[in-house]
């Protein structure tokens, strides 16, 4: 079972910057797909960014492009998301996620996720 611990949110202003961490133990990090998503008060979660981790892949939300890097590093069994240019839309909790099992699928949809962060908060104003 692999536990993952978000770290990194925070309040900055429109146009500011923030870096998400998401730390992983208990598994070596060799998630099939390790993905980042967000969830604003009374709105659904949704996907962000991916990692497809064999292939070294990665795929981001429209709404996030140019703006979002996902890096990784392996030493530290660590997936980091830089948010630049960040705006209000942007405001939500940020959960970082795991598919252990290569259960496919659309890595924006939660269901091939088998382990979840606790989040970590990022507001924008």
């Amino acid at each position: 079972h692999v536990q993952l611990v978000e770290s990194g949110g925070g309040s900055v202003q429109a146009g500011g910057s923030l870096r998400l961490s998401c730390a992983a133990s208990g598994y070596t990090f060799s998630a099939y797909c390790m993905g980042w998503f967000r969830q604003a008060p009374g709105k659904e979660r949704e996907g962000v960014a991916a990692l497809y981790t064999a292939i070294n892949t990665t795929h981001y939300a429209d709404a996030v492009k140019g703006r979002f890097t996902l890096s990784r590093d392996n030493a530290k069994h660590t997936l980091h998301l830089q948010m630049d240019s960040l705006q209000p839309e942007d405001t939500g909790m940020y959960y970082c996620a795991a598919d252990t099992r290569a259960y496919g699928g659309s890595w924006m949809s939660t269901e091939p996720y088998n382990s979840w962060g606790q989040g970590t908060q990022v507001t924008v104003s």
